[in-house]
């Protein structure tokens, strides 16, 4: 689906290799994305994956674009 060109802007931008993506998708493929606390706690990982902190408003947000399928087209978001 991705190609490794995409992978490499994500570990540019994030400090995450492809592995770790991969691992992570596969793990959210058995996940349940309207689960608000597998939601939160999907922020958490991946923001210590990257280093980078999110505020509870922030996440307050993510949260709620996520159960509500506001969520923008991902080759955008890099």
């Amino acid at each position: 689906m991705f190609g490794d060109s995409f992978f490499k802007k994500v570990e540019n931008k994030s400090g995450v290799g492809k592995e770790t993506i991969l691992s992570l998708a596969s793990k959210l493929q058995n996940s349940n994305m309207k689960d608000e606390k597998v939601l939160r706690d999907l922020v958490h990982e991946i923001s210590s994956l990257t280093g980078k902190e999110v505020s509870s408003e922030k996440e307050d947000k993510i949260v709620n674009a996520i159960m509500k399928d506001n969520v923008p087209d991902v080759d955008k978001m890099i």
